[in-house]
């Protein structure tokens, strides 16, 4: 289990090249003193460069290069942190990949090979990359200096609003949710943390509830960035100790969430960013009194495919 000395220590690493992102008040909501952590407005659109330079600022010299696996956001946040260390990457993505997303990788410096359908698919060719090449995978969620890497989100948001009742975290992988539930109830344990999951790629809250991996046969959902097959140990024996509660929500709710955010947020936000407001419009949670802080994971959006969505 990650401590508060390793989130602390990661917090000084990520510091090296991730943005202390703001938190903000939502002006919009019915809920008052609802505040959103707006990592669509770091480095390279998303939370993943955390982890991602926690783990491979680490890497030894003479390391020949890295690889990934992964929808988007974690592939760009592994090349740009590569492209910091003067290292290669190369970055397996799936073939659906939103193509900004593929773009921007490659705008980073690294090498894109499409290579399947399902989060396991690509993993495999990774590895295999990493076997062929001499590289050292990077694991998208369940490694500890990835989850300690993201978990400097929870750290923020408690420094940054001490008066924070409750934090509400999405989840692909878990590697976001185990870091900031860690981080935030190691600093404030009567503070409340709660996930959510898109409804057609809900892995953790089967797996918590069932006290083991649940592997999906298949996801359906906007959110990319949320479609793991499965979450993994680390990740989940983490949700266990730390998250209150996850809830699911519509591809519809998702979708009107980042519209919302889009047009009277003025914030651009992803499908996966915004289920966590997708959760609080829909009354989802069971939320104490108090300011509660929404984590926006992602801004790297088809802004029209989300206009389009409200026609």
């Amino acid at each position: 289990m990650i401590t508060l000395a390793e989130l602390r220590r990661a917090h000084r690493t990520v510091g090296q090249v991730a943005i202390r992102t703001p938190v903000l008040p939502l002006r919009f909501s019915e809920r008052p003193d609802t505040y959103v952590k707006c990592e669509n407005l770091q480095r390279t659109g998303a939370f993943k460069l955390r982890g991602a330079w926690n783990r491979i600022s680490k890497l030894p010299r003479g390391c020949k290069g890295v690889t990934a696996s992964s929808s988007g956001n974690h592939a760009q946040g592994v090349a740009y942190a590569a492209r910091k260390r003067g290292i290669a990457a190369c970055i397996v993505m799936l073939d659906q990949s939103v193509p900004h997303k593929v773009e921007g990788t490659k705008a980073y410096g690294a090498e894109v090979i499409l290579g399947g359908r399902t989060s396991v698919a690509i993993k495999e060719r990774a590895e295999r990359v990493s076997a062929e090449r001499g590289f050292v995978y990077i694991p998208p969620f369940n490694d500890p200096d990835i989850i300690a890497g993201q978990g400097t989100v929870g750290l923020e948001i408690v420094q940054d609003l001490p008066e924070v009742k409750a934090v509400v975290v999405p989840i692909g992988g878990g590697g976001l949710i185990s870091g900031v539930a860690a981080a935030v109830k190691l600093s404030k344990p009567r503070v409340k943390v709660f996930g959510v999951e898109p409804a057609g790629a809900s892995k953790m809250k089967p797996a918590v509830e069932a006290g083991k991996i649940v592997v999906l046969p298949e996801v359906n959902t906007v959110a990319d960035g949320l479609k793991p097959l499965q979450v993994g140990d680390l990740t989940l024996a983490h949700a266990r100790r730390f998250v209150d509660g996850i809830v699911t929500v519509s591809d519809e709710e998702i979708l009107e969430a980042a519209f919302y955010l889009m047009v009277k947020e003025k914030l651009v936000v992803e499908p996966s960013g915004a289920a966590t407001v997708a959760a609080l419009r829909a009354g989802k949670l069971r939320l104490p009194k108090g300011p509660v802080a929404a984590v926006l994971s992602g801004g790297n959006a088809d802004v029209r495919f989300i206009l389009d969505s409200r026609k």
